[in-house]
């Protein structure tokens, strides 16, 4: 294969469509641009999504839901993932090294979720009621 024989493969690469040029060429007369109206004109300028006026549509559309700033910086684990980790005291940096919760979160909050068997040392992570209570059951140990 040499560089000066490369070229794109057939059909890949239609001809600039030349408007303007008459009925036979196809794109005679209004060029595509339809008739009269902002569009139609040279230098119309319209914003992407403007409507001449009429409420646009993205501002009929009703607001829906509530997308919390704070959720990016929060995280949940559960019980089971517990059990995978090796760490004797489990704290935000190894459960972040363990890929249990996402690099950028702040806090996290170990749920009830499965079960725990082994006996784990948990500081300055957060516990649910049940979560607590399963891993002091367990022989774990939870600082603040």
């Amino acid at each position: 294969m040499r560089l000066n024989t490369l070229k794109p493969a057939p059909g890949s690469k239609r001809s600039r469509l030349r408007v303007g040029r008459g009925a036979s060429a196809g794109q005679g007369k209004t060029c595509g641009r339809g008739v009269k109206g902002q569009r139609a004109r040279k230098g119309g300028y319209h914003k992407v999504g403007f409507e001449g006026g009429q409420m646009p549509l993205q501002r009929r559309m009703p607001k829906v839901g509530f997308r919390s700033a704070i959720k990016a910086l929060r995280a949940e684990v559960r019980l089971s993932e517990l059990t995978k980790m090796d760490a004797a005291v489990i704290d935000l940096a190894a459960l972040k090294a363990a890929n249990l919760v996402p690099v950028f979160a702040v806090q996290a909050k170990v749920v009830l979720s499965g079960e725990i068997k082994k006996a784990v040392k948990l500081k300055g992570i957060g516990v649910t009621k049940g979560a607590r209570a399963a891993i002091e059951a367990a022989g774990g140990s939870i600082e603040a």
